[in-house]
């Protein structure tokens, strides 16, 4: 036998699939059978002349059948042919055994199944359902659309105030995509609402100095800078919509990386060691090859250095609030932003309290946007192009309820799937084990921004719960519950360092709200914290000397070229929207990637996927790839486009650009600008601020210009050798 066909059918009712096979599909060659799981339908020889059909004049068959996975379904095609009763003249030689040469209309056969199945199953994105939570509870309004999200998020501890969260987040990120040319407008410029003659609002700092020097909006990112800058002296207030402390994601991090919270002395050691919650020996990469060819399968890259320490994130949280409050700064939890008017002097920030529902102005220096992708800021700065790809992700802290050896807390999964394209999406997993019995699980995917499918954490829920099982052998119904971690993880394809707006004057995005994030595994979080003394210092600088213009604060942003170029990679785990590809496509892309870094000793794969990578090392892997997989850059194409093709074309040659520059410059000018410094900054502020964001940009990504990087270079080592001793024997 010989497969011939292999297609994803995208609805998770495997069942009225193959009653439609069975009752309605008529093909117009040859006679259908049905079985259990699809259909037999058998060709004969059409010359025969015999009054009855027998034995004599079967050609062969071709075997179609369905099953379901990933909560979707799949249909493969098989081709058949007997040993003995096949006429002389079809039963080919030793160059074309019997088996392998098509049956008479096989190809229009298989051309009117596909046809007839996209008509019958074609793509579907259903929206949520519009609810009032005062006449029913969220539970209820949702249960019929979504019975298994309904059913576990009922036994989680505050699981229907975080459900709202869910169903909200998705309806403010739908909106977003829906209305970019027109988002809401929440920043001004001019005069200060009530001010002006209506000064019957609440105020704070009005009219004079202001009260603040910094006021955070968004207290998850928000509040690590904030306890920083508030350090540092300056007046901080941090705005945050939810009960402060409170996450939707918990945070995986390596501890070289970590080290950046102990250089600025947010932390000290050991309160750094009291929040890690975990630590693990190894983490594994791992996508599904069933379907791909010998040479599209891979082995499981280990990556012992990467995302291997499991944070306690709502503990760092009120640590980062505990040293805000004792500088001297002051956060306000349950308020929600409403507005921002910029004037001359100072930025008023109108706030609504969620727990009385009163409205205050504040003023500050400046305004930090840290409200990730809902941010409404993030939305007006950059209207059709606030974000160009997005990950919708869903996923929960399991407390306890596996059984014994499904799996070893010593281990991470990074990034694994189990299965190919579903419903126009690869899912990809992620686990991590935290403290005691606890693991942390991922289910997302990447998704471009598309106002007809802006992805549905709802939907992903409802795969979340159904297919755990399959992923990792458990009775759902037996785990125990802490509690949901969700989110949209946004994306920006970058060409050059200027081409997104962070900054408005007096206002600067940080986090997710900027797209700081990296293009494979990394959340803002871990970008934040690996920018974090680049961000810290160009900002503090700003402030020092009041530039505070657009101009000026557009340049604090953490760019990184090699970055940049990568969102090719990503746009390749894409299905477009409405499209329908080979259902293995996309694992045997990553397969093909994933196992030339299983290939290379262990530090490339740790400097690849941190972000760390040279020109050099790109160009020769990618050539590697292309080697062993040349259809890969038509693959890219056909997921790309012209357009985008052509936008990494200008990200590619900027980041040769930059290497070059920075070949020539790397080596000195850095230092050479701190040398200039007690000099130049005082008399040329602007031009100071300008040299040092282009000094961080040369050495952003550039792990031997770190000042971290012995230790980091040290502790990894240990790491590699350990793994490298029992990497066999796992």
């Amino acid at each position: 036998m010989k497969e011939i066909l292999y297609i994803e059918i995208p609805t998770p009712d495997t069942t009225a699939v193959c009653t439609w096979l069975h009752q309605e599909w008529m093909p117009k060659i040859g006679e259908k059978l049905n079985s259990p799981c699809g259909v037999r339908l058998q060709i004969f020889d059409a010359t025969n002349s015999r009054a009855t059909i027998s034995d004599e004049a079967l050609l062969g068959e071709i075997s179609i059948f369905v099953w379901s996975l990933q909560r979707t379904t799949y249909l493969k095609a098989f081709r058949y042919s007997p040993e003995v009763t096949a006429p002389l003249s079809f039963q080919g030689n030793l160059e074309n055994p019997r088996g392998q040469k098509p049956l008479p209309g096989e190809k229009q056969i298989l051309a009117q199944l596909t046809a007839d199945i996209r008509a019958k199953f074609p793509h579907q994105y259903p929206e949520p359902p519009a609810i009032d939570l005062t006449k029913s509870t969220i539970f209820e309004s949702l249960e019929r659309d979504y019975p298994l999200t309904v059913k576990y998020f009922q036994k989680m501890p505050n699981g229907e105030y975080d459900l709202q969260r869910v169903y909200w987040w998705e309806q403010r990120w739908r909106a977003g995509v829906r209305n970019p040319q027109k988002p809401q407008q929440v920043v001004f410029a001019g005069e200060v609402e009530g001010q002006g003659g209506q000064g019957d609002k609440e105020t704070r700092g009005q009219g004079g100095t202001p009260a603040y020097d910094l006021i955070y909006v968004g207290g998850a990112l928000g509040v690590i800078h904030a306890a920083v800058m508030s350090q540092l002296g300056y007046r901080v207030l941090l705005l945050e919509r939810l009960p402060f402390g409170k996450m939707n994601r918990e945070w995986n991090i390596s501890r070289s990386e970590l080290q950046s919270l102990l250089d600025l002395g947010l932390l000290t050691s050991s309160e750094c060691e009291s929040i890690i919650a975990r630590e693990y020996k190894d983490g594994f990469n791992k996508f599904f090859d069933g379907n791909n060819p010998p040479h599209l399968k891979a082995a499981v890259l280990h990556t012992p250095t990467v995302l291997n320490v499991a944070l306690d994130s709502e503990k760092l949280l009120q640590m980062c609030g505990e040293k805000l409050r004792a500088a001297g700064g002051e956060i306000w939890d349950e308020s929600e932003f409403i507005r921002a008017d910029v004037s001359e002097l100072q930025v008023s920030i109108k706030v609504k309290s969620l727990k009385d529902l009163t409205e205050q102005q504040v003023s500050g220096r400046l305004l930090v946007d840290a409200m990730g992708t809902a941010s409404p800021i993030a939305w007006q700065l950059n209207g059709g192009r606030a974000f160009d790809s997005v990950c919708p992700t869903v996923g929960a802290v399991v407390e306890s309820g596996f059984e014994p050896g499904v799996w070893d807390s010593q281990y991470g999964d990074v990034l694994n799937s189990h299965g190919d394209i579903s419903r126009g999406r690869q899912l990809i997993w992620e686990l991590f084990p935290g403290a005691g019995e606890e693991l942390t699980i991922y289910l997302f995917h990447y998704h471009q921004v598309n106002a007809t499918n802006p992805g549905s954490l709802l939907e992903m829920y409802e795969d979340f719960f159904t297919i755990l099982p399959e992923y990792r052998r458990c009775d759902v119904d037996k785990l125990v519950w802490k509690k949901p971690t969700f989110g949209y993880i946004p994306g920006h394809f970058s060409v050059g360092s200027r081409d997104r707006t962070v900054a408005f004057d007096r206002l600067i995005a940080i986090g997710d709200a900027a797209s700081l994030q990296s293009p494979l595994v990394f959340t803002g979080f871990g970008s934040l914290v690996r920018n974090l003394g680049r961000l810290t210092e160009l900002l503090d600088t700003a402030l020092q000397h009041d530039l505070l213009r657009a101009k000026h604060l557009n340049q604090i942003r953490a760019y990184q070229s090699n970055i940049a170029v990568t969102w090719l990679f990503s746009k390749g785990m894409m299905v477009p929207t409405g499209k329908f590809l080979p259902p293995q496509r996309i694992n045997s892309m990553l397969n093909t990637f994933f196992g030339l870094l299983a290939d290379e000793p262990l530090e490339v794969a740790d400097t690849f996927i941190k972000d760390k990578f040279d020109w050099f090392t790109f160009n020769r892997l990618a050539l590697k790839a292309a080697g062993r997989n040349p259809a890969l850059l038509p693959w890219i194409w056909e997921l790309a486009g012209a357009k985008d093709i052509m936008r990494w074309l200008g990200s590619y040659l900027n980041f040769g650009f930059h290497a070059f520059i920075s070949v020539l410059l790397a080596s000195w000018f850095p230092s050479f600008v701190r040398r200039i410094q007690p000099w130049l900054e005082p008399r040329f502020p602007a031009l100071w601020l300008k040299l040092l964001a282009q000094s961080y940009g040369l050495s952003a990504g550039n792990k031997r210009s770190q000042h971290r990087d012995r230790l980091e270079r040290e502790q990894d080592a240990i790491a590699n050798q350990e793994l490298s001793s029992q990497k066999f024997n796992i």
